[in-house]
């Protein structure tokens, strides 16, 4: 088939199609599941039953729910649930919004397509590219750039941490003279917490790429899947500082309904200043007419009434944290003093596990674990950039954790995840010197 450009770009190799495909593929015959390796959140019975019964709500209610069911909503959203989001930032934050600063997409994913090429590809001046000032960074951003080669990414700083952590932080000083040097940056990108590092940004981190974003009058993009006020996987005692939300008009903040226990219903969320969402609004009623509407039914009074965020702040987020705790316990047991470093898990789903004597690349460990049935991500897929260019730009190919790590998704039932991390220490050890 002659595809585009376009249709070569997207619709061939990738490295999240190839990870997705291979993950739904069958387990040899007889082996056992150990699945820590997909990003779906975790069943909490209290958010399902809070669910459960606005759905009874809204079924009983006259024919709301045909209503819902039966209309499109504008290519914004639904109206009364963009006046909900807005009333509970400023309620909740004392932000300067309305309905006019806020967008619902198919998913923050789509969300991400629609934001990473409005600010790269080509314009008057040339070709706009996307600047990730740290790697290892989401997976699900490396393909998403129509225009080839337009996402640059700079290497952070490592700070180890007792005998087996460690974490990343950014480098202000190379960011900030990279976006000196390049007037071409259209936007920066964080995930905060990261996928799939577990690492949390400090305040002083936004508020530093807030600033160069102003500086250079170009959007910071926060991808707020994770984090406050909702689904709150973000763990303070973890942290050396705080780690609040951030909005300004320099800032494009994404957040998503899929972590609080909506993700089939694809309920992103977009806060930024009207011109972006109006193109938001734009983009989607060309690519998709309209966003879903039950998510955005189920989750709109829970909005109002403050519940969503108790529940973020008194099932989610405890739930995360005693999933966390048992598996790290769980690593020290099974890795005891062998040399291994995991970075410091301050929210999110995810261990990041660096196995530094690891003698092959984590692709092969992941094959060989698939082999006993434990599935995780290998850490090359997150580790992605400009294919030449500068030093710092190609530093992602020879980044000495690119091919030594594992994402390991801890929220799983915790035997499970006990016997997956048991047989990941014995097969990693036979593949150490």
């Amino acid at each position: 088939m002659n595809f585009s450009l376009f249709g070569r770009k997207l619709a061939g190799e990738s490295g999240i199609l190839t990870l997705m495909d291979d993950l739904a593929r069958p387990l040899p015959e007889g082996v056992p599941h150990r699945p820590l390796g997909g990003g779906n959140p975790a069943r909490i019975p209290a958010v399902e039953q809070a669910y459960r019964r606005e759905m009874e709500r809204l079924m009983a209610d006259g024919d709301a729910f045909e209503q819902t069911i039966g209309r499109y909503d504008t290519p914004q959203g639904r109206l009364s649930f963009l006046e909900a989001i807005a009333a509970f930032l400023r309620s909740e934050f004392g932000w300067d919004v309305g309905p006019e600063n806020v967008a619902i997409t198919n998913g923050s994913q789509s969300a991400f397509f629609y934001l990473l090429n409005l600010f790269s590809g080509d314009d008057e001046s040339g070709c706009k590219t996307i600047l990730f000032p740290l790697v290892p960074e989401y997976i699900g951003y490396a393909d998403q750039g129509i225009a080839r080669d337009t996402f640059v990414t700079l290497p952070a700083r490592v700070e180890l941490i007792g005998d087996h952590e460690f974490k990343y932080h950014i480098d202000r000083d190379l960011v900030a003279s990279y976006l000196n040097d390049h007037p071409e940056v259209g936007a920066i990108c964080v995930s905060r917490p990261t996928n799939p590092t577990g690492n949390v940004l400090t305040d002083d981190e936004i508020d530093a790429l807030s600033r160069l974003a102003g500086k250079h009058d170009i959007p910071l993009i926060i991808d707020n899947a994770y984090g406050l006020p909702f689904p709150n996987i973000i763990f303070p005692e973890m942290m050396t500082g705080s780690a609040k939300p951030h909005w300004n008009e320099d800032i494009v903040l994404t957040m998503s309904l899929s972590k609080i226990g909506l993700p089939s219903f694809r309920t992103g969320i977009v806060i930024a200043k009207p011109e972006i969402i109006t193109a938001i609004g734009a983009l989607n009623s060309i690519v998709a007419l309209a966003s879903g509407s039950m998510g955005q039914a189920l989750g709109e009074s829970m909005l109002r009434s403050g519940e969503l965020k108790t529940l973020a702040d008194t099932a989610v987020q405890p739930f995360y944290r005693d999933r966390l705790n048992r598996a790290k316990e769980v690593m020290i047991e099974v890795f005891g003093d062998r040399p291994w470093r995991m970075h410091r898990s301050e929210g999110a789903l995810f261990l990041w596990l660096y196995l530094e004597k690891l003698s092959v690349p984590a692709t092969e460990l992941y094959s060989r674990l698939k082999e006993r049935g434990v599935i995780v991500v290998p850490g090359e897929y997150f580790f992605f950039g400009r294919d030449d260019g500068t030093d710092e730009e190609v530093a992602w190919k020879n980044h000495p954790h690119r091919e030594k790590c594992l994402r390991i998704n801890y929220s799983g039932d915790p035997e499970l995840v006990h016997e997956g991390l048991r047989i990941l220490a014995e097969v990693s050890a036979e593949l150490e010197p």
